[in-house]
């Protein structure tokens, strides 16, 4: 009667269709204001599963690879040198829909858009400052867990409550 009992432990996340990623940076803002665990509480507390995490001190090339599209705009120094005045922590996280769930979690890119309840809007308050990233698309995902990650840096496991997180599709 309870179908969940019958995957507790068994079915893969691929077999649950729940295994699409997204990448999310706790900026330099958020690392030095001690912010990481209230990054990664939330989002686990939502039932999400951390596959990869570490913190860096980026580059001047990978910041350049990871704003392409922001080269050559007026603010793009300071962006980078934001970017680069702290560590990072750079995470891959894995769930149902988690692009879209992340960008909700995260709120508003301009914190005081942000409602109360989002990491933004309970933590920020300059768009300068607005302590986490989070990719906007599949694609970006793709790219951003690319240019960050190396794919054995990226772990494959089953967390044992994913029946109790997830209902089984079809």
């Amino acid at each position: 009667m309870f179908k969940a009992a019958s995957h507790v432990g068994g079915e893969s996340s691929e077999a649950m269709g729940i295994d699409e990623r997204t990448f999310i940076a706790v900026k330099p803002d958020g690392v030095q204001r001690g912010l990481v665990n209230e990054v990664l509480r939330r989002f686990e507390m939502r039932g999400y599963k951390l596959v990869a995490m570490k913190m860096v001190m980026a580059s001047d090339d990978l910041l350049s690879k990871h704003y392409a599209e922001h080269v050559g705009k007026k603010f793009f120094p300071a962006l980078k040198a934001y970017m680069s005045s702290g560590p990072v922590v750079a995470m891959v996280w894995e769930g149902r829909d988690i692009v879209k769930a992340a960008r909700t979690m995260l709120g508003a890119t301009k914190p005081l858009e942000s409602p109360p309840g989002t990491l933004r809007g309970d933590f920020c308050i300059d768009v300068g400052r607005n302590l986490v990233h989070g990719s906007d698309s599949l694609e970006s995902a793709s790219r951003e867990i690319g240019l960050w990650f190396k794919p054995e840096e990226i772990c494959k496991w089953t967390p044992t409550n994913n029946p109790w997180t997830y209902e089984v599709l079809g």
